[in-house]
């Protein structure tokens, strides 16, 4: 039995040393020292100088919507605004006024931007979207709007401020993404319209709504429900036309509130000019027979302005609303089947035990047994000499 006492011994100097291994691992770190991971510090909104432009001080930070633009306090709060920053800047005696808005995500800072961004600005190349008005130039990247005031433009204007936007923090994850109801806007390539990338307007509540030109009441559009509204503007053969997007959280919202708008409408057109006077001035403005509304899914679609009818059908026709949906799998076993299932599977881990003893004491024994043949000895050990007997019947 030599080589049974030798695997022994080597396995017990094996886990000795692992032991000793594993124990003296933990007393390079000294007793008592603990490890403190600081979080990276925040990437400040505005830098102190790019592009040649010098702060005259350190940015201005602000976390009240109401000293970033008192104006349009109650906007921004729609548009989960966080922190702003502002500066004013110089470069051979030129100013520039920098004010960054930063909000919660993406959608919102679309919605700034398409807030202050009005009809008939020139698109510019800088960010995610651009625009300019004189000296003013608005962009928006990421979750942040930056509004820039030039004293005086220059054809480098434009490449400064792309500079500018690839030093902005980047949000990431959903938080990076647009507003999906985006996807529900028919697009450029159409042969009966064409659409005016500038004139798109997002709102997330009655006063950005509002202040973006929006066709209907605010509070017949119902954002008191998690609402989001969508508007842009069409050139069609026979004229301008304006659609209108809702999105609700479920269709059953949006067929209620459709409904609701359907009414306002046909209340205005049977009221005569009293009772048209009433309405909003985009929609005051429309041909009453161009009007229509129609629901897919989550989304009320309006088209409102001068087109004829036909076109105005066509446009309202192409809205269409598609769900990205992922199938789950959902338990179908009942009760009994799972406590079949458990009973099965203590009988097969018993039967797996006991062949696993079986065979392990075939092979423990047999081993023992043909060392014993090839040294010629008796298979068994009762039968040698050394074994002590006690011959209790004599």
């Amino acid at each position: 039995m030599r080589w049974i006492s030798i695997l022994v011994s080597t396995a017990a100097l094996l886990i000795a040393s692992l032991t000793g291994v594993s124990q003296s691992a933990p007393a390079k770190t000294p007793q008592g020292a603990t490890h403190i991971v600081l979080p990276p510090v925040p990437k400040p909104l505005l830098p102190e100088a790019f592009a040649g432009w010098l702060a005259n001080e350190a940015p201005k930070k602000v976390t009240d919507p109401a000293q970033a633009d008192p104006a349009n306090a109650a906007a921004l709060k729609e548009y989960d605004f966080t922190d702003a920053s502002i500066a004013d800047y110089k470069r051979s005696g030129e100013t520039l006024s920098l004010r960054a808005l930063r909000f919660h995500d993406a959608s919102g800072a679309f919605g700034a931007y398409s807030f202050y961004r009005q009809n008939g600005w020139p698109k510019e190349e800088i960010g995610a979207g651009a625009t300019s008005n004189h000296n003013r130039v608005l962009f928006w990247v990421g979750n942040v709007v930056i509004d820039a005031n030039f004293s005086q433009i220059s054809p480098m204007s434009g490449s400064e401020l792309r500079e500018l936007a690839g030093q902005l923090p980047k949000p990431e994850g959903g938080e990076a993404l647009p507003p999906p109801i985006l996807a529900n806007l028919p697009q450029t390539n159409l042969p009966l319209a064409k659409l005016d990338g500038q004139t798109t307007h997002y709102a997330l509540g009655p006063a950005s709504y509002a202040g973006s030109g929006g066709v209907l009441p605010p509070e017949l559009v119902g954002f008191d429900r998690g609402a989001e509204a969508l508007t842009a503007n069409y050139t069609m053969r026979s004229g301008a036309a304006t659609l209108t997007l809702i999105d609700y959280p479920t269709p059953q919202m949006a067929a209620a509130q459709e409904s609701k708008i359907r009414d306002y409408i046909n209340s205005g057109r049977q009221g005569g000019k009293q009772a048209q006077a009433a309405w909003p001035k985009p929609l005051a403005d429309s041909d009453l027979a161009s009007l229509e509304v129609r629901r897919s899914g989550p989304v009320v679609a309006i088209v409102s302005g001068d087109a004829i009818p036909e076109e105005s059908h066509k446009l309202l026709a192409l809205v269409h609303y598609e769900s990205d949906l992922m199938s789950l799998p959902q338990p179908t076993d009942s009760e009994v089947m799972k406590t079949g299932k458990l009973l099965m599977g203590i009988a097969l881990l018993v039967i797996i035990g006991a062949s696993a003893a079986i065979l392990l004491g075939f092979f423990l024994g047999g081993f023992r047994a043909l060392y014993r043949k090839a040294r010629g000895k008796p298979v068994s050990s009762v039968y040698d000499a050394e074994f002590t007997r006690l011959n209790l019947r004599d």
